[in-house]
């Protein structure tokens, strides 16, 4: 093994935090409200209470240009879905981030109201 070797074993080695690491040996609670679209930006204001594990500073740093979901979160990470959700409930508790659900689908008209309210117009205008 050469000294040019050392640098690319260190970046490897760097990769391979196990998640319980990172969460410090924790799991989700049943309850969780967070779903793989659920929503998250940073407060307004967040609180300055104590120094952010780096993993938690990179969610803060994503999150502070807008709204993503987990499942982007996870994405730009390269975490597992199951961490970010641990992490993202974190700081939501600690008041860091906002989540909230992601707007619902539009529904379908009905298409003979559609008829009736064009029918009207025609015979209105002509």
């Amino acid at each position: 093994m050469t000294t040019d070797d050392e640098p690319e074993l260190e970046h490897e080695a760097a990769e391979l935090v196990r998640p319980y690491v990172i969460t410090n040996g924790r799991d989700l609670l049943d309850g969780s409200d967070f779903s793989l679209i659920t929503l998250v930006t940073v407060h307004e204001e967040p609180p300055r209470t104590k120094p952010l594990d780096p993993e938690k500073l990179r969610l803060l740093e994503l999150c502070s240009g807008g709204f993503l979901s987990i499942a982007e979160i996870a994405g730009h990470t390269r975490l597992p879905v199951g961490v970010v959700k641990i992490l993202v409930s974190d700081l939501a508790r600690e008041g860091y981030l906002f989540s909230r659900a992601p707007i619902p689908s539009a529904q379908l008209v009905d298409r003979q109201i559609l008829e009736e309210v064009l029918n009207g117009l025609q015979a209105r205008f002509g």
